[in-house]
């Protein structure tokens, strides 16, 4: 008799860290070929499914699939973010779990926590951009937020420009800063991180690289305080004034055509009529791919936006996933034993 058992293997945030899956070279490899793999017609990538909870305050739950045909893998994201939990409940907003499965049979491999694959995504993705646009030998990163984008933003940045030796963050609270610099401190214990008391101007003006990283819709980042040569990786909505992006000398997207349509500053300026497609330099996959050249001089500006690209958190999680299972993390979950009408004792279970 054929089994009909069906299992797949559950995956903790912990069981993610302790195989070492923390690993922001591992995540930047995976995003960097699956956006190869995706320019090559090899992904399959639906549009994400959206359901807005609160227009206010924007309290979503995103599905968000996609599909290697040659890994034979397809995986989605099921993630919540609900931006008033912190002030509300005193908890994160953002919240993921990953599942994937094969595409032989069709049965999942994994269900994951996909918070830190989340984090990950977005950090993996900045430290691309820097890797084609900051100047190779930046010794200086500003922040302007201290969460956990920008937590995994500097330890992207520190692995994308080895040389980077000083951190200055700026947050809304001392608290904030003072949580930063005790987080970060001892995983890079050769940066010098300094919290700029709420002083964003001090956190940025001299930086070889700023990220902001903020919940808060507001021009933070003031053109004025970015130097000649710096590189911006912008994270959040709308963060900075337009003078920011008007000044640069390449602007650079994930994907302008998704940009576009969303919340950001560059959004902003292209609904205003202040930015045209023209303006845009590339998408990264195109610096990627060496289709178009990164950083061409050591005064030029320049300016990365990400909204995200869904194949690419699949393809890191995809990543965590065989490392973890190789380090045998994680637990077997049966999803099935039998199918339903061979349980001998169905009778017993049917309500009619």
């Amino acid at each position: 008799m054929l089994s009909h058992e069906i299992h797949c293997q559950y995956f903790s945030q912990e069981d993610l860290l302790g195989a070492g899956c923390l690993d922001l070279r591992m995540a930047m490899n995976a995003a960097e070929q699956s956006m190869i793999a995706y320019q090559a017609g090899d992904v399959l990538f639906p549009d994400k499914i959206v359901q807005i909870f609160n227009d206010q305050t924007q309290e979503r739950i995103n599905c968000l699939p996609a599909t290697f045909k040659n890994e034979k893998i397809c995986g989605v994201k099921w993630v919540s973010v609900f931006p008033p939990n912190p002030s509300k409940h005193g908890i994160q907003n953002l919240s993921a779990v990953i599942i994937l499965s094969e595409i032989d049979t069709g049965l999942p491999v994994a269900f994951m926590e996909g918070t830190l694959c989340s984090n990950m995504r977005v950090g993996a993705m900045g430290g691309i951009a820097a890797k084609h646009l900051a100047r190779p030998d930046s010794q200086k990163i500003g922040f302007i937020g201290a969460g956990e984008q920008a937590k995994m933003h500097l330890i992207a940045m520190k692995t994308a420009v080895p040389t980077l030796e000083h951190c200055y963050v700026a947050a809304k609270t001392a608290e904030e800063e003072a949580t930063f610099v005790s987080q970060m401190s001892p995983i890079l214990g050769d940066m010098k991180i300094v919290a700029a008391g709420s002083d964003l101007q001090r956190a940025t003006e001299d930086a070889d690289i700023i990220v902001t990283a903020t919940s808060a819709q507001a021009p933070l980042l003031k053109a004025a305080w970015m130097k000649p040569g710096a590189f911006y990786s912008h994270v959040g909505g709308w963060e900075d004034e337009y003078q920011v992006a008007k000044s640069c000398d390449k602007i650079v997207c994930d994907d302008w055509d998704t940009v576009k349509h969303r919340t950001q500053t560059l959004s902003r300026m292209y609904k205003a009529g202040e930015l045209v497609d023209d303006d845009i330099y590339c998408n990264l996959v195109e610096m990627v791919c060496g289709n178009r050249a990164g950083r061409e001089s050591e005064q030029e500006k320049t300016y990365f936006n990400a909204v995200g690209l869904a194949f690419t958190d699949v393809a890191i999680a995809h990543a965590m996933y065989l490392r973890a299972k190789d380090a045998g993390m994680g637990q077997d979950l049966k999803v099935q034993h039998e199918m339903i009408f061979e349980h001998a004792n169905l009778k017993d279970w049917v309500r009619l």
